[in-house]
């Protein structure tokens, strides 16, 4: 009785988090019986001591996040990116915590929202996947592979299931705080969680009503949210107060220093807004000097609805002055960064200003269009030597972070069925400015790093910089101009003779196609020669050449795909891509004919997906109604 006493008192080591491709390792149980005798017994222990944990009840569930929040993940020695990608969040946003023992472990931002569960729990949650490898147990999963966080998985588990993990989160009013879901560990006291947050413990306590009667008592395993960053508030609040009664006193004996003092006061304000003057020039006149510049009068340059104008100080407080770790893209026209503007995330392009030609093409072009399936303009700024645009934030990034080498960069490799619906949006999003718009743009730039997805891995096309105005009649229809694009997606017209067209971009589609097919990039360095690179579209045309074109196929397929994907899908989707890579333009279809082909093929795959028991991302989707 004394050893079994010795046992649950003393900590039990969490086995090390696996890899989120590792499918082949010993389950844990065979590997450490005797720590999993342990862990049974403290398991026994904790379930007799009751769990008061409970998430955060909400009313009405929502597809859109509610706030912003903190998990917090124990490292194990695994790097963040590893982390992050078990948890499907992005690693950029994650932030590093060392503990007092010298252990640094990671909490990870992810988006919060009102989820309804399977048990019939409406609360607030962050979901993501996870595949049940074999040996694997619920207990084993919510405590070693999600630190403890995970809520209620169901134990009827069967190796090879791919199931939803909710997180419990926690937002705040007004986004007062960030809030972390922290499960107790061994040795934790309210105090020490507060300390490692700067947390306020009563504001801690409010949160957690298993803390109300006795906050001195803290049961391992428990789910707590804790407010992050309330104590320096409170304690800020207070020093204000001290300063105020300090304050007040000398105030009064400087009021005749005060007097004489007005005249200098004045002409020091009048200097600094002479320095502001120079220093930023307002967006309304930033719009009329490039409207100016280029002849266009407003109303006819902005024919749908004019975008929103945002100071230079809006944009530089969204972005904390433009600061280096909020650069989520750097492309050939500028820099792209996270920003909030209330409590909107957004992503900020900021351009040189000799740029002006790029940003407003851009700007006229995206005032113009509104569509599911291509990044909205929220609005833009100017200032200080620069031009600013303001879009919708999408968080799970570019196509191009998702196929080439996409576990490095905290992605889960794409499934079939999200390339297929991914095909088919991009497809969409470049019909509606080639024919639903009052007039014809051509993008000029269609290529993956282009292709943005949202959270649930819908795809907008995005990066309007070089989109050109074109006739709609078939005669005008191809326009001589500069060189203009991205090497690898450029049609043998454009290289030869510097024309452009619709059909460009049906090139450009063709090689996206194949980059989801292969997962390859549209331009390698070649292997025997480094100083020559190789194109993507030679190797798609090859298979259509040889013998056996399926066989081709199969050579060629992305192998993160890991053999899981319907061959005639998959061979169907290489036709098209062969068919917008033609050589001739007049032999390439029109982008709209690829439509009709995609969305049979997305359908195929998804009746496919059911048939073997998977539930991908975009198979999930359409069964919840998206």
């Amino acid at each position: 009785m004394i050893m079994i006493v010795f046992f649950l008192s003393s900590p039990v080591p969490s086995p090390p988090l696996r890899s989120p491709n590792h499918n082949k390792s010993m389950p844990f149980h065979h590997r450490h019986p005797f720590l999993l005798f342990l862990l049974s017994i403290s398991s026994i222990s904790l379930a007799s001591a009751g769990n008061s944990s409970f998430p955060i009840l909400c009313k009405t569930p929502s597809s859109s996040p509610t706030c912003n929040s903190f998990l917090y993940a124990q490292s194990q020695n695994l790097p963040v990116s590893t982390v992050a990608a078990i948890y499907s969040a992005n690693a950029s946003l994650s932030r590093n915590l060392t503990r007092s023992t010298g252990i640094t472990d990671y909490l990870l931002q992810v988006p919060c929202t009102c989820t309804a569960t399977s048990q019939g729990t409406t609360a607030l949650f962050y979901d993501t996947n996870y595949r049940v490898i074999a040996g694997d147990t619920a207990d084993y999963i919510t405590s070693s592979v999600f630190s403890g966080l995970a809520w209620n998985i169901d134990p009827g588990l069967q190796a090879g299931q791919l199931i939803t993990v909710h997180l419990p989160c926690g937002c705040l009013p007004g986004g007062e705080a960030m809030i972390v879901s922290y499960a107790v560990e061994t040795g934790d006291t309210l105090l020490k969680i507060a300390e490692m947050f700067s947390a306020d413990t009563i504001e801690t306590v409010k949160m957690n009503s298993q803390l109300a009667a006795n906050p001195d008592f803290l049961n391992l395993g428990w789910l707590l949210f804790v407010p992050m960053g309330t104590a320096a508030r409170r304690r800020s609040g207070r020093g204000f107060l001290l300063a105020l009664a300090i304050t007040i006193p000398v105030i009064l004996l400087m009021l005749c220093m005060l007097v004489l003092l007005f005249l200098w006061r004045r002409q020091s304000h009048r200097k600094l807004q002479e320095k502001q003057m120079k220093r930023s020039v307002s967006a309304k006149s930033g719009l009329a000097m490039l409207e100016s510049q280029y002849n266009l009068d407003g109303d006819k340059a902005f024919e749908s609805d004019r975008p929103l104008i945002f100071s230079l100080e809006e944009v530089e407080r969204a972005t904390a002055n433009f600061d280096s770790s909020r650069v989520i893209g750097v492309g050939g026209f500028g820099s792209v960064y996270y920003g909030m503007l209330g409590d909107k995330e957004v992503a900020i392009k900021k351009m040189k200003s000799n740029m002006s030609k790029e940003f407003f093409a851009e700007l006229k072009v995206l005032c113009r269009v509104h569509h599911i399936n291509v990044v909205e303009l929220i609005g833009f700024a100017s200032g200080d030597d620069h031009l600013y645009l303001v879009y919708e934030f999408l968080q799970n990034g570019s196509l191009s972070d998702h196929l080439h080498d996409p576990l490095l960069k905290g992605h889960q490799p794409l499934s079939w069925t999200a390339r297929a619906q991914i095909a088919l949006d991009t497809a969409r999003g470049i019909e509606y400015i080639h024919d639903f718009t009052k007039s014809r743009y051509v993008h000029r730039d269609i290529k993956t790093s282009n292709i943005l997805l949202d959270n649930c891995l819908r795809a907008k096309v995005g990066d309007f910089g070089l989109a050109k105005l074109v006739e709609r009649s078939s005669e005008d229809d191809l326009i001589a101009t500069k060189l203009v694009g991205t090497p690898g997606y450029l049609p043998p017209e454009s290289l030869l003779e510097f024309q452009t067209s619709t059909k460009t971009d049906v090139f450009a589609f063709g090689v996206v196609i194949a980059e989801l097919i292969t997962g390859r990039r549209a331009l390698t360095r070649d292997s025997k020669e480094a100083t020559k690179m190789k194109s993507l579209v030679p190797v798609m045309k090859a298979v259509f050449i040889g013998e056996d074109p399926e066989r081709g196929i199969e050579e060629i397929v992305d192998g993160n795909l890991r053999s899981s994907f319907p061959m005639e899908s998959v061979f169907k989707m290489a036709e098209i891509a062969a068919w917008c890579l033609s050589d001739d333009p007049l032999n390439r279809p029109e982008i709209s004919e690829t439509i009709v082909k995609l969305s049979q093929i997305l359908s195929a795959s998804i009746e496919w997906e059911a048939s073997t028991g998977g539930s991908g991302e975009v198979f999930s989707g359409v069964l919840n109604g998206r």
